[in-house]
């Protein structure tokens, strides 16, 4: 009988793909995907600002978000005109702001941080409720909420990375979101949930929780042959423990 492993020696799984339809060798980081990680928003996170405050409801949203790429803008801007006072509490601070949305010395456009957080967060005494003003419009519209959040919002807490070689071949890292991406080991954000037990409580593992997200990141092929040989690992125990649940 094969034993799983839990050794403490290796620290993460990865699983690699090639593209079927490109120059792209797809990267998994199978030991957050196979994790019981789930976003505890709402029911006990203390944020990511200098001190916990979980009775703000600000979740990751402290800093704002960065814009992907063109298309994300285009898309972000489009889900803004959308956007009403019943799901958006800072709507007429936008108005007054010149709009919701500023680009930095580098040409990032990012969404501007009022009160202490991404403008277009609600907070719990807004009509509609705390929490994202595009997740209240995916909700209100039948949508799910990757339709309407910028890129890397719906995405978190998974990290995409490609890095291209010399010859012009594309690997893909599909991986957890870390503390230290948050500007380095000397970043400011003092809690980190995949790091933490508090949020390792789901029901399904994360491959399965964010199925769409992940099949819009990878493609419904790739995405596929991911689940296939996670659902078999799980299946026979020969999946890694998260090292925050071995530390646990």
């Amino acid at each position: 009988m094969t034993k799983p492993l839990t050794s403490s020696n290796f620290d993460r799984e990865w699983l690699s793909f090639e593209d079927p339809g490109e120059h792209r060798t797809w990267l998994f980081d199978i030991t957050f995907l196979a994790s019981d990680w789930t976003c505890i928003y709402s029911v006990g996170c203390p944020g990511v600002a200098a001190e916990p405050a979980p009775d703000q409801q600000l979740g990751c949203c402290t800093h704002g978000a960065y814009i992907s790429d063109a298309d994300d803008l285009e898309r972000v801007r489009a889900q803004i005109s959308r956007l009403t006072s019943e799901t958006w509490e800072y709507i007429d601070t936008a108005e007054r702001l010149d709009g919701a949305l500023w680009q930095d010395d580098d040409g990032w456009w990012r969404t501007r941080v009022v009160d202490g957080a991404c403008i277009f967060q609600n907070r719990p005494e807004h009509a509609n409720g705390a929490g994202c003003a595009f997740h209240h419009l995916a909700l209100q519209s039948g949508s799910h909420p990757m339709e309407t959040k910028p890129e890397i919002c719906w995405q978190a807490p998974l990290r995409r990375e490609d890095h291209e070689t010399v010859t012009g071949h594309i690997y893909t890292m599909v991986r957890e979101w870390e503390r230290r991406d948050w500007g380095g080991e000397e970043t400011d954000v003092w809690w980190w949930c995949t790091s933490e037990s508090q949020a390792h409580v789901g029901e399904h593992p994360v491959y399965i929780q964010m199925e769409q997200e992940l099949s819009s990141i990878c493609g419904p092929v790739v995405y596929g042959w991911l689940r296939a040989e996670l659902d078999s690992r799980k299946a026979q125990s020969l999946l890694l423990p998260h090292p925050t649940v071995r530390r646990r």
